[in-house]
């Protein structure tokens, strides 16, 4: 299936993606793995957590997959010059049709994935043919709906909006984090365990790096790109919303709190 990626490749998108960590984007499934199990990252783009948890499961084999090849020759070379990790294997692919043998991991994570995707259920159907029985599944997604920031600004409301419409008329849902128990128990998936966490940005140095990755993302990213074509907003707006993010950023005791639903289940 085509899909459309809201965010896009832009640097102001991979910097937010090289920052995650095992520790701070899957820290719900960290107590279950363990040294052997052999571990399938999808949607793992220039794989900053893959190579985490492919020292949790080493000597255990992990594949990180992902549609995008750019992002993949990034993920191998940050794989070359980690000497510690060789039981990783970066390649692209479709989270639709997995070209991988069934019952074949013991644990498939998806992080951010299912948010873009126009048929979440079909997709999640597809990780668990590659699970053994008994696998793990582990999904995390944001939660737009449920973000909160102080102070109040209505062109950061108005940002939200907009990504709302954008994400829709991609055929994704912006708010995933709080369907992942609903979707992956339609997926056939049993004990379905849901929970939640949060990233918090309210240091200065945080609110910053926060505060400048949107403020581009507004201007440059694939996200700013179809808002315009989609007649949804223009360069003036977005370069307006782009000065709100660097004005929130400064501001003394703001804060962001970007909440994810995620879920562990079995196969």
């Amino acid at each position: 299936m085509g899909e459309t990626y809201t965010h896009g490749h832009h640097d102001s998108v991979l910097r937010s993606h090289r920052w995650r960590t095992a520790e701070n984007s899957a820290g719900y499934l960290l107590p279950s793995l363990s040294a052997g199990l052999s571990l399938l990252d999808v949607g793992c783009g220039p794989g900053s957590i893959t190579l985490d948890l492919a020292g949790r499961v080493s000597p255990g084999p992990v594949i990180g997959l992902d549609a995008d090849p750019g992002v993949i020759a990034e993920a191998q070379a940050s794989a070359a010059t980690a000497a510690e990790r060789k039981n990783v294997t970066f390649m692209t692919g479709d989270v639709y049709g997995l070209q991988l043998p069934d019952d074949h991991f013991d644990v498939v994570h998806a992080h951010q994935v299912l948010q873009h995707l126009t048929e979440p259920i079909v997709a999640l159907r597809e990780m668990r043919r590659v699970l053994r029985t008994g696998g793990t599944l582990a999904v995390r997604d944001g939660d737009y709906g449920a973000f909160v920031w102080a102070p109040d600004d209505a062109l950061l409301q108005r940002w939200l909006d907009l990504y709302h419409d954008v994400t829709g008329r991609n055929g994704g849902q912006a708010d995933a984090g709080r369907s992942l128990a609903d979707w992956v128990d339609q997926a056939g998936f049993v004990d379905v365990r849901f929970s939640s966490s949060t990233w918090t940005f309210s240091e200065p140095a945080e609110r910053a790096w926060w505060g400048g990755l949107w403020a581009d993302r507004c201007r440059l990213s694939r996200f700013a790109q179809q808002a315009v074509s989609y007649g949804l907003s223009d360069a003036k707006e977005l370069e307006a919303i782009s000065a709100a993010w660097r004005r929130w950023a400064a501001k003394r005791n703001a804060c962001f709190i970007v909440v994810h639903g995620e879920v562990l289940a079995r196969a």
